[in-house]
């Protein structure tokens, strides 16, 4: 039996409840986020789990802008499909963005944008599989299950230009450089 165990982390953006199964993390939402209706009473909650300690751990590295890159045993459910997006969505760097339409084509399936963006809204491992860095046509801001604003603040932290506290309930800007999306 694969039981999955939870713990409750707060990110500088909010509650986050991460899970974990025996083979990795599967899942890291936001409170209140779109696509997740969490955690389900079959769940044990163990703040000491190992795996969700070093990925509260590395989540916090990567809000102290420390962490370019998450090294966790993932293990997210979801069809096929979706695991082949979150896959192509785990593939594109720190502080770049891509497109759906060239997501759906890193994921084996050119022409299916709106499938891809579907998937990514159903991206159970926030941050960790970074879908803040898929974005629309030109770069448009669109959809984030943890909402638009965390979108563009995890864009602007990769960009270098927020400084994020614990302490903040909501991210302020450092005028540190402009913030911009890059494109691939």
């Amino acid at each position: 039996m694969n039981e999955i165990r939870y713990t409750n982390w707060m990110s500088p953006l909010g509650e986050m409840l991460l899970a974990a199964s025996d083979a990795g993390l599967a899942g890291a939402w936001f409170a209140g986020q779109r696509h997740f209706d969490g955690p389900h009473a079959s769940w044990l909650r163990d703040d000491a789990h190992p795996v969700l300690r070093e990925a509260s751990r590395q989540l916090q590295s990567y809000f102290d802008a420390r962490l370019r890159a998450f090294g966790l045993p993932l293990a997210p459910i979801g069809t096929a499909f979706q695991r082949a997006v979150w896959h192509a969505i785990a593939a594109v760097p720190y502080g770049t963005t891509t497109t759906y339409a060239a997501l759906a084509q890193a994921a084996g399936a050119s022409g299916a944008a709106r499938a891809a963006g579907a998937a990514t809204g159903r991206n159970p491992l926030s941050i960790i599989v970074p879908c803040h860095r898929i974005v629309g046509t030109h770069g448009a801001l669109t959809g984030y299950a943890g909402g638009l604003d965390r979108k563009r603040a995890l864009l602007a932290l990769e960009a270098g230009a927020f400084e994020l506290r614990a302490s903040q309930a909501a991210p302020r800007a450092t005028p540190r450089r402009e913030a911009r999306a890059l494109h691939p």
